[in-house]
């Protein structure tokens, strides 16, 4: 029997689909658990399964040849990761790594091609959350372009912390500036200032969030931008986190 906090429900497109389409899938879905670090898939992969996670979180991260990376958009329990599948490139030239550890259930590309074959619904929803993901990736290019570091560090606790469904996350500095694409120094400054505001904790790899108000107030517009979006795009299915 599926451990309660594993259901393939707890991801909000599986939970969306129909019941029939639901069980024509259920027997094809493999749980597998997701480490953190761990590379779902490398730039320029082959995807061969598309992934439905149930918790934690995965980063897509595009890499630049001097070693420099930077984070381009997350992931949590509300879509999936290997659109490349249904998009006809199959590759991607961002990597997608486990920023949070959990589960997500996966579903071989011969499978999801079939579905696509019959119209099943998780067409439909498939192209709905690829056009939610455009719209955060697009959010987050202008967010760099134009933000300050203050801002996106505050868009990204929001963001990260809502598909963690937590007030708190584990992170190191160093990580969030990878993610971010600044030196750990501006992060650092960046923490330190919201820890003086008392809208954070942080120490020993772990941030935890002290007054969420305060953080939504000093967040740029891109948060908002990106989460009416995803709320206007995708389902909210009862009983979904």
């Amino acid at each position: 029997m599926t451990r309660p906090d594993h259901d393939p429900s707890r991801n909000r497109i599986l939970a969306s689909l129909p019941a029939e389409d639901y069980a024509r899938l259920l027997p094809e879905l493999e749980l597998v658990e997701m480490p953190l670090g761990w590379k779902v898939s490398a730039s320029g992969d082959h995807v061969k399964f598309l992934h439905f996670p149930i918790s934690g979180v995965v980063s897509l991260i595009y890499d630049l040849e001097n070693g420099a990376s930077s984070e381009v958009a997350l992931v949590g329990n509300e879509g999936m990761v290997g659109i490349s599948i249904f998009m006809g490139g199959d590759s991607m030239p961002t990597s997608t790594e486990v920023q949070n550890p959990g589960f997500a259930y996966r579903l071989a590309r011969k499978v999801m091609k079939r579905e696509f074959a019959l119209g099943a619904k998780l067409h439909f929803l498939a192209l709905l959350y690829t056009q939610a993901l455009i719209c955060q990736t697009s959010q987050t290019a202008v967010c760099n372009q134009h933000h300050s570091v203050d801002q996106r560090l505050c868009r990204w606790l929001l963001m990260t912390l809502d598909r963690l469904h937590a007030d708190e996350v584990a992170i190191t500095q160093e990580m969030l500036a990878k993610l971010l694409g600044v030196r750990r120094e501006t992060v650092t400054e960046a923490v330190t200032n919201l820890k003086k505001r008392a809208v954070i904790a942080a120490a020993r790899g772990r941030i935890v969030l002290l007054d969420r108000p305060q953080l939504e107030a000093r967040v740029c517009e891109c948060y908002g931008a990106v989460k009416t979006e995803y709320d206007r795009l995708l389902p909210h299915p009862r009983g979904a986190l």
